[in-house]
């Protein structure tokens, strides 16, 4: 499954059978590298939130596995986003902006490889975020993110998505080494990339955003 240059698609995160988040992407290119996406500042997006309106990252892991949960829909208020998604990897690298727009430094994402899906309306890719995540700078000098969350929920092997941690830190670790090497996509590819100017942000999500999970 292909999707065309400039397709509008949902980048959706799947927890144990959920839907955790969703953001709407324009697709930069499809190849047998891989996906690459963009994700405009001020998008629709949604996000699940437990009966109070807290995400997960607002309460113990312990607390958050007791409400219901319903999905909120705001706006991404996060700076502009450029996502590639390896075929095949587990793992994603997205390139942050400062405020003037200009290459920051690139993100880690461990999660399970996506699943592509198209209704044909509506279509996207599916992945399961594994919460531990590695920060690059420009220089490609690198450290953790969120490890401590990341430790914490492993102790809920019942409710908790991740099963392997040796997996994922050994996935993370091949990484840190292509950034170390300045190897791609760490080599300074895309790094100057500019959307077209006619992709607009969307008003709001598209109908079929929150389909059942293909996870």
């Amino acid at each position: 499954m292909e999707f065309g240059a400039g397709r509008l698609i949902l980048h959706r995160n799947v927890r144990r059978g959920r839907i955790g988040w969703v953001r709407p992407a324009r697709v930069v290119l499809d190849d047998e590298r891989g996906l690459l996406l963009w994700i405009a500042k001020g998008s629709p997006v949604a996000h699940e939130v437990n009966e109070v309106g807290l995400t997960m990252r607002g309460l113990p892991f312990a607390d958050w596995i007791t409400p219901t949960y319903q999905l909120a829909q705001v706006r991404w208020n996060g700076p502009p986003l450029l996502k590639f998604l390896p075929t095949g990897a587990a793992h994603s690298v997205w390139w942050f902006r400062d405020a003037a727009g200009r290459f920051s430094h690139w993100y880690v994402n461990l999660e399970e490889p996506g699943v592509r899906w198209d209704d044909g309306v509506v279509a996207g890719v599916d992945v399961i975020d594994q919460d531990l995540d590695v920060l690059v700078a420009a220089d490609r000098t690198w450290q953790w993110k969120d490890e401590d969350e990341f430790v914490e929920r492993l102790a809920f092997p019942a409710e908790y998505w991740v099963t392997d941690e040796k997996a994922v830190r050994a996935e993370g670790e091949r990484v840190i080494a292509l950034a170390e090497a300045g190897e791609f996509p760490f080599d300074g590819t895309w790094c100057d990339f500019t959307p077209p100017a006619e992709w607009d942000v969307p008003d709001e999500l598209p109908p079929g955003w929150d389909r059942p999970p293909v996870r």
